[in-house]
């Protein structure tokens, strides 16, 4: 028999609950990543003790709290339940193992058991629609690192992103035309998380195209590189599947953090502006997440929905993320098989 090709799933992470004290454990190994807070190690260090650990534990514990579930937290929930069906799909020449790049399950225990299983092949997948250093890069150099750790693994192959791929773009399209069937908005915002502006700046290998006009974003070599150009296009790609005149959607970019420019525009001055413009009814869509978690069920569901209608808007919808729709175990099982 020969042995199976190993798959390592990995998205960003989690805390083991919502207490205050593992909230604080798990944003203390988040933000030490220089790869997410981009700053000489001092100014890390003082950013992080000074002025993040004191205080923003406490409030983050309440935001977990207000969407944690009797299974736990809502992402690795889905997580797990899509390693599970992906597992079955794609049978038993496959071993398939979920990790976390922040928190738990850890990468170590997982690259372990593959390792035990004699995979012939590591198939890695990041599971970041859009590249971006602090999601998908870091991801990418913490997998090579525990690879070469991990004696007897094969090198890894890693996925790149998807953002434009047809099967992503037509799964997204599906759990949103379902909203647009029952809930009828009179506009879809699809939602982006955001980044600081320097480090889009920082992945322009040219040194003068990101941001330099109003329209650099708008296809062209930009995509290869730039994760606001890759938002745009899977924003352009899923309003075309749904054949929404341009006027009936936008984009917005959230989880904005600290007073330095971020990328625009921001998720707060987009809802003041449709509300300004007479919408009422705002279904938001999250396509830069593929399993609803913090950023999705409460900044949006919870604190989005409460600052919609506290502007006048009418009814709010949030679309959920692919989760573990079969459609979307198909894509992904698919693109193993058949790996660019």
């Amino acid at each position: 028999m020969s042995a199976p090709i190993g798959v390592l799933l990995v998205n960003l992470g989690t805390p083991d609950s919502p207490g205050t004290r593992d909230v604080r454990r798990y944003l203390r190994e988040f933000l030490s990543d220089p790869l997410v807070i981009d700053l000489p190690a001092p100014l890390r260090w003082l950013l992080l003790h000074a002025v993040i650990l004191p205080f923003r534990p406490g409030r983050s514990a309440r935001a977990y709290r207000a969407i944690w579930t009797e299974q736990g937290s809502p992402l690795l929930v889905h997580s797990r339940s899509f390693a599970t069906a992906l597992a079955k799909d794609l049978g038993g020449d496959y071993h398939v193992e979920l990790a976390m790049r922040y928190g738990r399950p850890s990468l170590g225990p997982a690259l372990e058991r593959l390792q035990a299983t004699g995979v012939e092949r590591l198939i890695v997948v990041p599971l970041f629609p859009q590249q971006a250093a602090p999601s998908s890069g870091s991801a990418a150099l913490h997998v090579r690192a525990g690879v070469e750790r991990t004696k007897g693994l094969p090198e890894p192959e890693i996925l790149g992103p998807f953002f434009d791929d047809p099967a992503y773009v037509a799964v997204l399209a599906e759990g949103t035309q379902a909203a647009l069937d029952t809930f009828e908005p009179d506009h879809l915002l699809m939602s982006f998380h955001g980044l600081p502006v320097r480090q889009i700046l920082a992945t322009d290998p040219t040194g003068r195209h990101c941001l330099a006009s109003e329209n650099c974003c708008l296809g062209g070599e930009a995509v290869r590189w730039c994760y606001r150009a890759q938002c745009l296009s899977t924003a352009r790609a899923l309003a075309s599947a749904l054949g929404l005149p341009d006027e009936r959607s936008s984009i917005a970019f959230q989880s904005r953090l600290g007073r330095t420019a971020w990328i625009r525009p921001y998720l707060d001055d987009r809802l003041v502006e449709l509300a300004t413009a007479g919408v009422r009814r705002l279904a938001v869509v999250c396509p830069s997440f593929v399993a609803d978690c913090l950023e999705s069920l409460e900044e949006i569901g919870i604190r989005g929905r409460e600052r919609w209608l506290g502007l006048g808007g009418q009814d709010f919808h949030l679309v959920p993320c692919p989760n573990a729709q079969p459609a979307w175990v198909s894509a992904v099982a698919d693109r193993i098989r058949t790996p660019a």
